[in-house]
């Protein structure tokens, strides 16, 4: 069944009356890598409808009753005055479900739509990177009163770099589709790193566990229509405990790149030093307050460690026959590998220019 027809015949009759559907118009929406979306609009108000990637989020009940924990509190911070972004929230059934478990057919959901609003692939100017740094900082500033315990750890080890060391390594001696040979020095590269795992075990008994987001990437901050002011941080999917190293490595990652994360021209990839200061005023902004001193000195090294899990992610993915990332070609997930493994070597190189930007913290 193609997806429109799926959408219409088995997923709204939980959300709209039969008479409703008709005049519907559904459309695809954002460009993320793992979860399908769709903007369901009858012209005067719309929803976003989800279909959650089960073999990515294996329990998806978790993903929900997370993204509802959070949801009611950015609610309550907003209320009181001391959230200034908007936020989504998930949109019950008609029988008052916040999922639809269809088996073979896919698990749904449906969370609200926030007009006018819409997200960049690039930044373009410093003044998003701090706006964008500072709203991210909101965000899990907003939570750090949540005990993170209470949320469910929806993808168990996503930011452990020693299991992603090891799938890699997996993936390598398995070799399946005999692809090793095409990317061994970035198979190399990644396995010298190890040292990375000393500094994570020295730093991370030091730091208090949060409420993270764990994907701050650019296009999950929406900003007004003219681009002038954030609006809201989305796709929650990842939202669990988590260390705020992470999220500003993500962050720094995304938006600190002088191109795509798929680029193929190595040699533009390239950190931009002033968009890394910007992201680090942002992020002052919004948590100078609240960051420990630990999670102050921990902040460069979970650049370095994101940065370079992400190149092992799309590396083992390539390497595993490209199972986890949605891609548009075979050397897709090959292409994303190498431009993240030479922005990793280009931190490196930069190290002392960048951490400068830190010490204002």
């Amino acid at each position: 069944m193609k997806t429109d027809r799926l959408i219409r015949e088995a997923v709204l009759p939980h959300y709209f009356d039969e008479k409703a559907i008709s005049p519907l118009v559904i459309t695809p929406l954002g460009n993320g890598h793992i979860n399908g979306t769709w903007l369901v609009d009858d012209g005067g108000s719309a929803l976003v409808l989800q279909c959650i990637n089960t073999i990515v989020f294996p329990q998806p009940w978790q993903l929900i009753a997370n993204s509802t924990v959070i949801a009611q509190h950015l609610a309550d911070k907003h209320d009181q005055g001391s959230y200034p972004l908007t936020y989504t929230r998930p949109l019950p059934t008609r029988d008052n479900h916040l999922a639809v478990d269809l088996g073979e057919q896919g698990f749904w959901r449906a969370i609200s739509y926030i007009p006018d609003s819409c997200s960049i692939e690039q930044l373009t100017n410093v003044t998003q990177a701090e706006q964008l740094a500072q709203a991210f900082g909101q965000f899990v500033g907003a939570l750090a009163d949540i005990d993170a315990h209470q949320l469910a750890e929806v993808i168990p080890g996503f930011r452990s770099l020693a299991g992603r060391l090891q799938a890699l390594q997996q993936a390598a001696t398995a070799d399946r589709l005999q692809r090793l040979r095409s990317c061994h020095n970035w198979y190399e590269l990644a396995l010298s790193q190890q040292s990375l795992l000393k500094e994570l075990a020295d730093i991370e008994p030091l730091l208090p566990l949060r409420v993270c987001h764990n994907d701050t990437k650019i296009n999950n901050l929406l900003f007004s229509q003219g681009l002038q002011l954030p609006v809201a941080v989305v796709d929650l999917d990842t939202c669990m405990p988590g260390y705020l190293m992470y999220d500003f490595g993500d962050m720094v990652r995304s938006c600190c790149a002088a191109v795509a994360e798929d680029n193929t021209a190595l040699a533009s990839v390239q950190v931009l030093p002033d968009y890394f200061a910007a992201l680090t005023r942002g992020w002052q902004r919004a948590l100078g307050q609240i960051m420990t001193a630990a999670e102050r000195e921990s902040l460069w090294l979970g650049v370095r460690v994101v940065t370079l899990m992400l190149a092992v992610r799309f590396l083992t993915d390539y390497l595993d026959g490209d199972n986890y990332f949605r891609v548009e070609h075979p050397q897709h997930n090959l292409q994303r590998a190498a431009n993240q493994f030479t922005l990793y070597q280009r931190l490196l190189a930069q190290e002392s220019e960048l951490i400068a930007s830190l010490s204002n913290l």
